[in-house]
């Protein structure tokens, strides 16, 4: 396999792939390479041949925030841009400042952290390190299919079992499920959480919400391993859209549940910047009998916008239909017993690890 470095090509065999999310710019064209696939992993979960895979030299693999309403102080994110396809992803609008699209670039123009493992030991070793849970991922999804070959988020996860450090993930991907091993060492030391992003039951409306990510039974199979193994395990709602998903979410839930989730979470569809056009877009090519209903009930918990950047609103939105899918995913988190307690996850067995242990995962 060979990677592209200023954004030279990657070429890859040319198979059947499902559709991508949005339509809105063009990519380039490919020759022949070789990708090799196991035929025991579904076609919306392979890597897609068409997409450019470029190195990513950051120097440091630690992103902070200070978002007062987000629940984590420092996350990883191995790559940048999703494969997945996700049309309402907030992320998207980051691509643009790669120079990128955040439309078709952002699902075919990854950028891969190729020293992401080095980087993460040399911080964790350092004697002012001091081990706060880490989120991975904050951005895009940690286990996109790239994931499967490369590995980046494998090598992390190994850095971090060696440290007994404390780490969250959310994922839509099945393919979580193949670090159960790294998984449960850090659960043993009471360091791990995995939360599984559940939009929707309709395997249909998966393919052209969410093209490439795992189909909704292999998400919820993913929480039952997850589980069975020790692995606190929750699901996230998100987002929930009015009038295309919300009245599923008592089904969701009640699945999520019976498979062994015992936390959960929502967020309401936000549309940042330059993602209004691109889903509204998706909405009138897809769903062009209810576009304007989703638009208009987006703008009655937006303040009549389609989006909200203001802190505390921006997940949960205001006025009655928030008000709505809040009470609705409260009655049925308690129906189904799920947030009775949360995930209190400890850096008391934290060990620092010694530097210079990991070599170029691209070597």
């Amino acid at each position: 396999m060979r990677y592209a470095q200023n954004n030279e090509q990657l070429t890859t065999n040319d198979k059947p792939l499902p559709k991508h999310g949005t339509k809105t710019n063009l990519f380039n064209r490919f020759t022949d390479s070789g990708w090799v696939y196991d035929e025991d992993v579904p076609p919306e979960e392979r890597a897609d041949p068409k997409v450019t895979v470029i190195v990513d030299a950051s120097k440091t693999i630690i992103s902070r925030n200070e978002s007062p309403d987000i629940p984590f102080e420092v996350s990883i994110n191995p790559y940048r841009g999703c494969e997945h396809g996700c049309v309402y992803c907030y992320a998207r609008p980051t691509h643009e400042f790669l120079g990128y699209s955040a439309g078709l670039d952002f699902e075919t123009k990854i950028l891969v952290k190729k020293d992401a493992a080095a980087l993460l030991r040399a911080e964790l070793s350092k004697p002012s390190w001091k081990p706060l849970r880490i989120q991975l991922s904050g951005v895009t999804d940690p286990y996109q299919p790239l994931e499967r070959t490369l590995k980046v988020t494998r090598s992390i996860l190994e850095v971090l079992a060696e440290a007994r450090h404390p780490v969250s993930i959310i994922t839509k991907n099945h393919l979580v499920t193949r670090d159960i091993d790294l998984l449960s060492e850090l659960a043993s030391h009471n360091s791990v959480a995995v939360f599984l992003s559940i939009t929707t039951l309709d395997a249909d409306l998966t393919g052209i919400l969410e093209p490439r990510t795992s189909r909704p039974a292999r998400r919820l199979e993913a929480i039952a391993k997850l589980a069975q193994a020790g692995i606190p395990t929750g699901v996230m709602l998100a987002p929930i859209i009015p009038a295309i998903n919300d009245h599923e979410i008592p089904a969701i839930l009640k699945a999520a549940a019976e498979a062994g989730a015992t936390t959960a979470g929502y967020t309401l569809l936000r549309l940042p910047y330059s993602l209004k056009g691109i889903f509204e877009d998706w909405l009138r090519t897809h769903m062009p009998d209810r576009a304007d209903k989703v638009l208009n009930r987006v703008r009655m918990y937006r303040d009549g916008e389609l989006n909200a950047s203001e802190f505390g609103e921006r997940f949960k939105g205001t006025g009655p239909i928030a008000q709505q899918v809040r009470d609705l995913f409260r009655i049925h988190t308690t129906r189904n017993g799920l947030n009775r307690s949360s995930f209190e996850l400890t850096s008391e067995h934290f060990r620092r690890p010694e530097a210079g242990g990991q070599t170029n995962l691209f070597s």
